[in-house]
């Protein structure tokens, strides 16, 4: 693609251009916006729930755009409502949610503009509609903060787009400009901001990924991360002086954030209860699925209005105080021993690798996680020393960048040691975990897992969904196929003798342990398989395991 596109086309290289700059940008403001976060609690994360969430969609989006390469027109349609929907269930904190809920109506504008609209007004409007449901979504809403923001960068947008010769690039070059005159106001508008000494954290996080389109349309670098803005200078650093915002005698000690399945009437009413309780309430989301962030004492009674509401999910509570002590004593507790991060595919395998020791990152087809969700797990296990299996060839360059983000992290530097053994099938991880040892030094440990999982021939049985050519022939859909070290080597129609195929194959070459892990579909199919290799190769140990991951009926690996 181009460095700088020659027109003012939203077109979906672009988009995927805006949110590699985007992600990238945050992660490097990341320590500072931290920094600024004072309201509406100083917790010292806002920055970094922002980065997770934009990277969530940037993950989302390209994971669509990959899937529907060489498709015939949608593609980026379909990638755009990846974009919006990934931003949706990777939201986090107060500030990560309401971004969210900007970056979705932002995707659903661009995709439903009308042929012959100018790019400019798209935009223009794209970033109005942004702002209207940023503050529709926010219980009460303040100013001085992101929403505000966000309002000034809109409405220059929109009077400059009525201008026929505007270009898309020019919009956002108006309203990156905007925001950043609109943040460095924001202590003028918040007094909390103003006995701190900084400007709003969400706000600069906001005027960060405005500064990132206007590059991706321009090729023009943003501001510098560190200038000053205005007469408050940033990064301020949080120390203990620093006003304690909700953290008063009469302030919400815990925040709440969950994933709501629930009807669209049956929002108002939710929204009313969480607004009794608490403060700092957000709620976006749509098409039955919500994501809800309330601060509250009554952490039961919050969680108690989504279930009359729908069905919550994916539930966080967050202790202020703790959360607090950690942003200001520099990364909390001190950090200890070795832990194992694994990616798992199905909930049967989820429980073996926790019964192993192991802390679960759920993954697997259609579904693998994000770089965020790696780091999280690398961060909050509390370990001085952390192996990730990331168990699935497109996650390892995840948990690889994920690994580097901890390594680059001033408040983690030196304190924790990442190592990312690049497992590229469910069996490996299993093998590797295995001969985890944590009595041995932390390489030595390494070393005999990375050489276990790459000693592991490794092979599955699928069902093809669609015609194609593989390097095993053509298939139709049902056909079944195996695969072998990640490329499909048998065709057939049977399920048991694809499988019995595959581990011909893989028993070709000796082995002394076949690992056989069942998934949806695949009833008795695993049980078949160690008989046949019980009657063919006596000598061959066999394990049977229920690993419920979907669309392989079966997974084998020989040692």
């Amino acid at each position: 693609m181009e460095e700088t596109p020659r027109s003012g086309l939203i077109e979906l290289a672009v988009v995927l251009r805006f949110v590699d700059i985007a992600t990238d940008a945050l992660g490097q403001a990341r320590e500072e916006i931290d920094a600024l976060n004072v309201y509406p609690v100083p917790d010292g994360d806002t920055g970094t729930n922002m980065f997770l969430t934009v990277s969530a969609a940037r993950d989302a989006i390209r994971e669509a755009a990959e899937a529907a390469e060489g498709a015939e027109g949608g593609n980026r349609d379909l990638a755009l409502a990846a974009f919006g929907r990934g931003a949706l269930l990777g939201a986090r904190g107060n500030s990560g949610v309401i971004l969210s809920e900007m970056l979705g109506a932002i995707a659903r504008r661009i995709s439903a503009a009308a042929p012959g609209e100018r790019n400019a007004e798209i935009m223009a409007d794209a970033l109005h509609q942004a702002t209207e449901a940023s503050y529709a979504a926010v219980g009460r809403p303040v100013e001085g903060t992101m929403l505000t923001v966000a309002r000034a960068a809109s409405e220059a947008a929109v009077a400059l787009a009525g201008d026929p010769q505007v270009r898309a690039r020019d919009v956002f070059t108006a309203a990156a400009r905007a925001a950043r005159e609109a943040l460095a106001r924001t202590p003028e508008q918040l007094q909390i901001l103003k006995d701190a000494g900084v400007v709003d954290a969400g706000g600069r996080g906001l005027s960060v990924i405005l500064d990132a389109a206007e590059t991706a349309l321009t090729g023009r670098r943003p501001v510098p991360v560190a200038s000053p803005i205005g007469r408050h200078a940033i990064p301020i650093p949080l120390t203990d002086s620093l006003p304690a915002g909700d953290l008063s005698p009469d302030g919400p000690a815990y925040e709440v954030m969950y994933l709501l399945d629930a009807a669209p009437e049956a929002i108002p009413a939710l929204r009313e209860t969480l607004d009794g309780l608490g403060d700092s309430l957000v709620v976006v989301g749509g098409e039955g699925l919500w994501n809800v962030h309330v601060h509250v004492d009554d952490v039961g009674a919050a969680i108690e209005a989504g279930i009359e509401a729908g069905r919550p999910h994916r539930v966080r509570v967050t202790h202020f105080a703790e959360q607090v002590a950690a942003a200001r004593h520099g990364a909390g507790h001190e950090r200890d021993g070795r832990r194992i991060v694994s990616v798992a595919a199905g909930p049967g395998l989820a429980a073996l690798f926790e019964e192993a020791g192991a802390l679960v990152v759920p993954g697997g087809p259609g579904r693998r996680p994000s770089t965020g969700q790696i780091l999280e797990a690398i961060t909050d296990c509390g370990a001085s020393e952390v192996v990730v299996l990331p168990n699935d060839a497109d996650s390892v360059r995840v948990a690889q960048i994920a690994g580097q983000m901890v390594e680059n992290d001033p408040a983690l530097a030196g304190r924790v040691r990442v190592a990312v053994i690049p497992t590229q099938a469910q069996v490996q991880g299993l093998a590797a975990l295995a001969v985890h040892e944590p009595a041995r030094s932390f390489e030595q440990d390494v070393l005999e897992m990375t050489a276990t999982a790459r000693h592991a021939r490794h092979g599955a049985v699928t069902v093809a969904a669609r015609q194609a050519m593989t390097m095993a022939g053509p298939c139709e859909p049902g056909d079944v196929l195996g695969v072998i070290a990640g490329d499909f080597a048998v065709v057939g129609h049977d399920l048991d003798e694809v499988a019995t195929g595959v581990l011909a194959r893989l028993l070709a070459g000796g082995g002394e342990l076949v690992t056989l892990v069942s998934g949806a579909g695949g009833d008795g199919l695993a049980e078949r398989a160690a008989a046949w290799v019980d009657q063919r190769h006596p000598h061959v140990d066999v394990v049977v395991y229920d690993g419920g991951q979907e669309r392989y009926p079966l997974l084998l690996s020989v040692e």
